[in-house]
């Protein structure tokens, strides 16, 4: 365990920590702060079966405190410290400022780690693309024999971490916009940024779009003058607004950018042939063709570019090539489930908005069914329309944003002559055995929501193993 560490640890000790949110981030890390005698207290609007009774269990063997319910917040004058889960913003929550106000520390998990973490830090966010990316560069360094720690918005806490990580090994990061959004004075971190894209997302949580913009921003801002920043050539990083320009004015560092569309200076791109080459200071390294790609879809090719970007240098071609013919791809993103009577089921519950419907979609060279619907975060659904009515022979609605979508799709001038048959449900269950009864051998059935699932379930995740559950259950 590193010095800083050490410190960390100590000044803890005879504290008081609150954790406000006992999610995937939180309940790690106050389980870790636990086992190092550190006073603890699990703060939670919701009971302990939601929250995780095995979990629960856990927690009070370590001694850690319960304050749930309505009044969960009711302990919090005591603490010297408050984690915020990610998901609870700042500018939202009131409590928030009166704890810094009474002179209390807030900071979440991420912003530990990165004030912490002794190794070199390849951090990834974007609207999309965010866990591929991250996942393929993690999959890379590791195939080099290098010691990786993935975790971030992936779905891992990095902060128990800090006792076993060196400054030999890598740290590879997915970042969402609640992470970034008060990460300021990263203090030289990363060492490698990665933007994958910027578009309109998540304006049912944020502020306005400017304040999305600008979390986003803070991944790069804070780099030193010897690190890497990789963008995305095809995209608009200006997107907030005429207040904010071009994120390439940014750059503190080595800008280095991919492309699917063109050539580039510096970084990696798809010619016209399909061959993806690396570029720099004038000389062009073949790579592969995006044939060799085993995950389906342009978009995927898109990453494979964005991570080669990324860890050029540290990972020989041969290696990279070697784990696009074998990678078969991240849980929840275009997972081929089952073929069950000749028909192939995917589960695409990551597609939580419609631009990711439009890259799951692209994926499929047939018309396909498909299963969409969840809650509602104030996305415009009639982008994805046109290429539902191109590619969707039958569209099974469900959930909170069933009629939204509804309304979307037959609202479409080219809808009347497009032959796309659409049923609406209540539930994700439902649509799957509607489209079990209607699909016939050589079909394609996948699950793409367009939405967050917090109408029907926990999390994405949550409704991706409940989809893979009830297509593995299909009898024969």
């Amino acid at each position: 365990m590193n010095t800083k560490v050490t410190e960390f640890l100590n000044g803890l000790k005879g504290k008081k920590v609150a954790f406000v949110g006992m999610g995937v981030a939180n309940m790690p890390c106050a389980k870790w702060l636990a086992s190092k005698g550190v006073e603890v207290y699990a703060c939670d609007k919701r009971d302990k079966e939601y929250i995780g009774q095995k979990d629960c269990e856990e927690l009070e063997g370590l001694g850690v405190h319960f304050s749930l319910g309505e009044n969960y917040l009711s302990v919090l004058p005591e603490m010297d410290m408050v984690f915020r889960s990610h998901g609870i913003l700042p500018f939202q929550n009131e409590w928030i400022g009166e704890c810094i106000a009474r002179g209390q520390k807030v900071t979440t998990e991420m912003e530990v780690f990165f004030s912490l973490c002794p190794a070199e830090i390849i951090a990834v966010t974007g609207s999309n693309g965010k866990t591929t990316t991250t996942t393929l560069i993690s999959e890379m360094l590791k195939a080099e024999g290098r010691k990786v720690y993935l975790g971030g918005n992936i779905g891992k806490a990095l902060m128990p971490e800090l006792e076993s990580i060196s400054e030999n090994d890598i740290a590879v990061v997915e970042l969402s916009s609640f992470q970034l959004l008060t990460m300021g004075n990263m203090v030289n971190k990363p060492d490698i940024a990665v933007v994958t894209n910027i578009e309109k997302t998540h304006l049912d949580h944020h502020v306005n779009l400017d304040e999305y913009v600008d979390a986003k921003r803070n991944i790069l801002i804070y780099q030193s003058a010897d690190s890497r920043t990789v963008l995305n050539a095809d995209c608009d990083y200006s997107i907030g607004g005429s207040v904010y320009h071009d994120m390439r004015f940014d750059v503190r560092g080595n800008l280095y950018q991919f492309s699917i569309k063109h050539p580039v200076e510096n970084g990696a791109y798809m010619s016209e042939n399909g061959d993806i080459y690396y570029c720099e200071n004038g000389e062009k390294t073949l790579v592969m063709n995006k044939s060799s790609i085993r995950i389906p879809g342009m978009h995927n090719v898109e990453n494979y570019c964005t991570a080669i970007s990324a860890v050029w240098g540290k990972v020989k071609p041969e290696t990279i090539k070697n784990i696009a013919e074998t990678f078969g791809g991240v849980e929840h993103r275009i997972e081929f489930v089952r073929e069950y009577k000749g028909v192939r089921y995917y589960n695409d519950s990551i597609a939580t908005s419609p631009s990711r419907v439009i890259s799951g979609l692209k994926a499929f060279e047939q018309k396909i069914i498909m299963l969409c619907g969840g809650s509602d975060k104030g996305n415009d659904m009639s982008e994805m329309v046109p290429l539902i009515l191109e590619k969707v022979k039958l569209l099974v609605l469900n959930g909170a944003t069933a009629e939204k979508i509804y309304n979307a799709v037959i609202s479409n001038e080219n809808y009347k002559n497009s032959g796309l048959e659409i049923v609406k449900t209540d539930t994700m269950e439902s649509a799957l055995n509607i489209a079990k009864e209607k699909a016939q051998s050589g079909d394609i059935v996948s699950l793409c929501p367009a939405c967050p699932a917090f109408d029907q379930f926990k999390t994405f995740e949550y409704r991706g193993r409940k989809f893979k559950e009830l297509v593995n259950g299909f009898g024969e």
